[in-house]
């Protein structure tokens, strides 16, 4: 009775939070696998499992196309995102100019406002922009990478900043005296030493892009260059029951590239989230 009053009650806890964590995983697993592959006949354990909806949705659908173009933007975006936040970050930590204060100040104030709120002017300057350069405009990659810098490289760079602020000026000012320039002191002796919240920002840029729809949505009509989000929204969108089955599918391989992503900066990422919880 004492270990059930002291420890194994939060065990019990632990199991309930999990359980009701998996139950949605479990239902999307039993509905990829159902070979009726519709939301009326989805149940927690299928009748005849097979994989008739994976092989529906890469014939049926481009769903490689759609897998391809997130890898794309998710991966640019991301990597892009990083740099120039890491740049940034740099400046505001370790430079002093004038604005710094005002820039820091204007980057935090446009982070408290969601992007999609200026969804209706941006949609405006990207109409002009399409008939200017169609390669930036609506319906191509590069736009959407461009606009989805916008919107992290503030949050960025004030993640940035901070782990920036915890290393000592020891460092540039001993490589400066060593003949180091601005840049090789950042690239070499900086970088290195900031690697895991480069690792923590580059996986939260990432899931936020594979992940990102409603922008998405908007910018991305044309079939050839829709995103996972938007092209597995499309099968449910208009015959939600009949589709349910492939896009179930389409999440569950929508996954993979996060669960590498984070399988591959693991060790980096545990370092950048407990950095600074210990003193000395």
């Amino acid at each position: 009775m004492t270990w059930l009053r002291q420890v194994g009650w939060r065990h019990g806890v632990g199991l309930l939070v999990l359980a009701f964590a998996m139950v949605p995983i479990v239902f999307v697993v039993s509905a990829a696998l159902n070979p009726l592959g519709t939301l009326s006949s989805s149940d927690l354990v299928p009748t005849g499992a097979s994989l008739g909806n994976f092989a529906r949705l890469l014939s049926d659908t481009p769903f490689g196309r759609w897998f391809l173009n997130s890898l794309l933007i998710a991966a640019t975006s991301a990597g892009a995102s990083v740099f120039l936040s890491a740049l940034a970050a740099y400046a505001f930590s370790r430079r002093r100019f004038r604005g710094r204060r005002t820039g820091l100040l204007a980057i935090l104030l446009i982070q408290m406002f969601p992007q999609f709120l200026a969804i209706v002017a941006i949609f405006l300057i990207f109409s002009a922009v399409t008939g200017l350069w169609p390669a930036i405009g609506f319906n191509s990659s590069w736009g959407l990478i461009l606009l989805y810098l916008g919107g992290a490289l503030g949050v960025n760079t004030w993640l940035m900043k901070g782990f920036f602020d915890t290393l000592p000026r020891e460092l540039d000012e001993s490589a400066t005296v060593d003949g180091a320039s601005h840049a090789q002191v950042f690239f070499r002796i900086l970088l290195p030493l900031v690697a895991p919240i480069l690792a923590v920002t580059a996986l939260l840029s990432f899931i936020g892009t594979i992940n990102e729809f409603l922008i998405a949505n908007v910018f991305l009509t044309d079939q050839g260059s829709k995103t996972l989000a938007v092209g597995l929204w499309g099968l449910v969108a208009g015959e939600r029951n009949t589709n349910f089955g492939m896009f179930c599918a389409g999440t569950l391989l929508t996954a993979i590239p996060t669960v590498v992503v984070f399988q591959l900066l693991q060790r980096s990422i545990t370092d950048g989230l407990t950095a600074g919880a210990v003193k000395g």
